[in-house]
């Protein structure tokens, strides 16, 4: 019987970051992995066959990792500024033109959005409703890494306006009560939507907004240099070093717990005997092997596309596509048409305007292209599609997903001077270098529960008045640790799970002793 102080099951970011913390304590740690691959959705691949292209294939920029845990980690890695945040192309009625939004608000973003409502209210509007929120995540960043303050604690030291625009009112309240135009309501409204099947009507878009906003005291959202994978590669090193063992391969079916120890056993009839154990699972994967509650889950609601492109696309209106694509591309996403999406899929039809927003690494970051192919021109684009829900999929699955496909690319070629199917790539055996990954494909290949990101529905970064929990990573035993995104501030590419849950464990730990 191999014993250690702590198993870490999953080798997600969140996993990782666990096992390096309590390595770096002085603890035995192991982690077992039920895929070959390690890493989980923080991995880069090579998606297209000969085609020197390392795409981060299902998470693709970061904002919610702690600087903190880099420094803490000794990692080397590196996120990359985007000067712009977002463009959003629109027709006036007379000529395509783009709402263009920069990451430092400044005299051209004022410029664009005047140039879009006839005035500079919404400019002033916008300006004020975002530095409230920069106030706000200040607040909230530097509790992520501590002890899970009360919803009363936190209420004590934010702006009064703001906890009511942010967590009392509805996210539609709030943003029909500070902008006038659909369109800019809807750029705003996609930060509370993200992975997320929800109206705006609704406070679990609060939620996902407020985690969307939030990181590092900035919200910024940033481009992990040389692809997501580097993090996972940077983590499995510290892990060597610090004698963490890693096994792949091994998938765990049952977690019980004894007087003084958990046993883990995995689908081949190995066993694993720890003190304390740290779950980088869904709970309700985790509700499968032990005598665990996961609470209800509602689907995940999202399709991913990526792409090669010989060349950026062109652009109707005339915008610059370097600077169109240099930060995230919203299409189809007024906020009407993202309530429209969201009633028409939860009537169980696909949205006829299917919402979406791009994202172009190679511009911030040509290191993951090969130095041939970035002298060619070519460039990585990935998709992330809204209001999709795994229902939607569950009859005829591969009908439904040709048919998703065509309305999504159809949406955005309606923007550019040509369909995007015509600026693909194509790998050595002569197919187009794109792929689509729906609801039910992400559970498969990652362990998402209904394809759902954030493996439950997310909590305000708090927890009510009352509640026990010091860590939020607590489960009905003691010695049983939610260390992924189904923790209480979990979910996105962030590594909090992963610290509170080892902190938690090294409290438990001592009190063993």
């Amino acid at each position: 019987m191999n014993k250690y102080d702590a198993i870490v099951i999953g080798s997600g970011h969140n996993g990782l970051v666990a096992a390096c913390y309590l390595a770096k304590a002085g603890k035995s740690v192991l982690v077992l992995e039920k895929n070959a691959s390690l890493g989980g959705a923080t991995t880069s691949v090579k998606a297209f066959k000969g085609i020197d292209a390392k795409l981060s294939r299902y998470s693709y920029l970061v904002s919610l990792l702690p600087d903190q845990i880099i420094k803490d980690l000794s990692l080397n890695f590196e996120t990359i500024a985007r000067a712009v945040s977002s463009y959003t192309p629109y027709f006036d009625g007379e000529s395509e033109k783009g709402l263009l939004i920069n990451s430092d608000f400044d005299q051209e973003s004022r410029d664009s959005l005047s140039e879009l409502t006839g005035s500079q209210e919404e400019a002033i509007a916008w300006q004020n409703f975002y530095q409230s929120i920069k106030e706000f995540a200040q607040v909230i960043a530097p509790t992520m890494l501590k002890p899970v303050p009360s919803e009363s604690e936190v209420r004590e030291l934010v702006d009064p306006l703001t906890w009511v625009e942010l967590v009392e009112n509805t996210l539609a309240q709030s943003l029909n009560d500070n902008f006038l135009d659909d369109l800019v309501k809807g750029v705003a409204l996609t930060d509370g939507l993200i992975g997320t099947f929800t109206s705006a009507d609704d406070h679990l878009a609060n939620k996902c907004f407020i985690y969307h906003v939030i990181g590092n005291s900035t919200g910024q959202w940033r481009v992990p240099k040389g692809g997501m994978g580097v993090l996972v590669d940077q983590l499995l090193i510290r892990a060597e070093q610090l004698g963490v063992e890693i096994v792949a391969s091994q998938e765990v079916c049952a977690l019980t717990q004894n007087s003084d120890h958990l046993l883990i056993k995995t689908q081949d009839g190995r066993s694993y005997q720890g003190k304390v154990a740290l779950a980088n699972c869904a709970p309700s994967v985790l509700e499968k092997i032990g005598d665990f509650k996961a609470p209800p889950l509602r689907d995940g609601s999202q399709v991913k596309i990526n792409m090669v492109l010989k060349e950026l696309p062109k652009l109707k209106s005339g915008a610059d596509p370097r600077k169109a694509f240099a930060g995230t591309f919203h299409v189809n996403e007024s906020y009407f048409e993202l309530e429209q999406a969201f009633v028409q899929a939860k009537t169980g039809q696909i949205p006829e305007v299917i919402p979406s927003e791009l994202y172009c690494h190679s511009l911030a970051d040509a290191s993951i292209l090969h130095p041939d192919l970035v002298a060619a021109g070519f460039h990585s684009l990935t998709i992330f599609a809204l209001h999709l829900p795994a229902s939607l999929f569950d009859k005829d699955h591969d009908l439904v997903k040709a048919e998703v496909e065509k309305r999504i690319l159809a949406g955005f070629s309606q923007y550019l001077e040509r369909p995007i199917e015509s600026y693909l790539a194509k790998d050595s055996d002569g197919h187009l270098c794109i792929e689509v990954k729906t609801p039910q494909e992400l559970e498969k290949e990652l362990g998402l529960p209904r394809g759902n990101i954030f493996h439950s529905d997310l909590q305000f970064p708090w927890k009510e008045d009352g509640d026990s929990r010091k860590w939020g990573v607590e489960t009905n035993s003691e010695r049983i640790f939610l260390a992924g995104a189904g923790a209480l501030r979990g979910g996105g590419v962030s590594g909090i799970a992963g610290h509170n849950a080892a902190m938690a464990a090294l409290e438990t730990l001592a009190k063993l002793t």
